[in-house]
């Protein structure tokens, strides 16, 4: 039995655990910790059933699956901080989640595929495409920045409007991006639906099944958002840690752990070309769908959030895609580029932790 299964079944444990902590009333931290440890399994499950779906729908319709279930998770925990108003930790955790699906995610991925093969190779056009997007979105994300932090209090506004043409802008350039790799230049991506194929049990999968647990896990991971978020502030803040840190470091940690299991699983079966693009993929969805959606549902809900992010976030983005671009661009990877991936990462990690806010 793979790892993935392990945790996607191990884990489900915590389900009716979390729930008896919310009613029994154990206290913020416990609900903390067991409603985080039930998504996890939860979010594996929606993702396999994405995945499932789309070997039965085809490439179009199981590519376009792919791209908006791919960061369900996060939308889902994102959207629920939004409507509890907690907008700090919604635009930290967009952030972290493109800094650790670039930097821990690509970094396992190369370090562990590294220590099994040699040397790992993979197609650099797709790394190419997904980095310069990712160069669009730090663009979008330290333009609004720059212009909050110069401007004066009544002009405010104008930086929410700023906010909502980049949402816009950025929706529309994401649409382009899924023409791209759908449509026009299918090719360099069918290495992800090739490798769902190989991976199936040789027959058709249930459309009936896979749908229904879709629907079931995606209704749990909302549940269960719905209790993690509702104990975020409390128990973060007892065990000492900010709002910044644990938007940047641990929702992502928890949202993303699907993404985390595929990337790593299939670079140590010597598929780094599926690896980079879960990895690369993932960070794209969340930088130019993912954040623009979220500020436009909240300015409709009435908790807007502008694109204005902590500077330091900006330069955490920055240089995430600065080192993924770089190690990336000649498609080869090994277990030291990981190292370095990963240890960018955790540079970040404690200069977030230390921090003050």
């Amino acid at each position: 039995m793979s790892i993935k299964k392990i945790i996607s079944i191990g884990l489900l444990i915590f389900v009716p655990i979390s729930i008896a902590a919310e009613s029994l009333h154990w206290g913020d931290l416990t609900v903390f910790i067991t409603s985080a440890l039930a998504i996890v399994p939860l979010a594996i499950w929606l993702s396999t059933a994405t995945e499932e779906v789309a070997i039965v729908t085809g490439p179009s319709v199981g590519g376009l699956l792919n791209a908006v279930f791919g960061n369900a998770t996060e939308l889902i925990i994102g959207l629920v901080a939004l409507k509890a108003g907690l907008i700090d930790i919604v635009k930290a955790s967009i952030t972290g989640t493109i800094i650790s699906n670039l930097l821990l995610a690509m970094g396992l991925s190369m370090f562990l595929g590294g220590l099994k093969f040699k040397e790992q190779e993979f197609k650099p056009i797709v790394a190419q495409v997904s980095g310069s997007s990712m160069t669009l979105a730090v663009i979008a994300i330290l333009l609004p920045t720059m212009a909050f932090y110069s401007a004066n209090q009544s002009e405010t506004f104008a930086v929410e409007e700023l906010s909502i043409a980049v949402a816009i802008i950025l929706i529309v350039v994401y649409a382009m991006t899924l023409v791209f790799s759908l449509k026009t230049h299918s090719y360099l991506y069918d290495v992800s639906l090739v490798d769902l194929e190989v991976e199936a049990t040789g027959h058709k999968p249930d459309l009936r099944l896979w749908l229904s647990i879709l629907v079931i896990s995606t209704l749990a991971v909302a549940y269960e958002s719905e209790m993690f978020v509702g104990v975020v502030e409390s128990a973060t803040k007892g065990l000492g840690l900010t709002p910044l840190f644990t938007g940047v470091i641990l929702l992502p940690l928890v949202g993303g752990a699907a993404e985390y299991v595929t990337a790593v699983g299939v670079a140590i079966k010597n598929n780094m070309d599926l690896s980079v693009s879960v990895a690369m993929g993932s960070s794209l969805l969340v930088a130019l769908l993912m954040a623009p959606l979220l500020v436009l549902v909240g300015y409709a809900i009435g908790q807007p959030m502008e694109l204005n992010f902590n500077p330091f976030e900006v330069v955490a983005v920055g240089v995430a895609v600065v080192v993924a671009n770089l190690i990336s661009l000649d498609g080869r990877s090994n277990w030291l580029e990981g190292i370095l991936l990963l240890a960018t990462y955790l540079i970040l990690a404690a200069a977030f932790y230390f921090l003050p806010i």
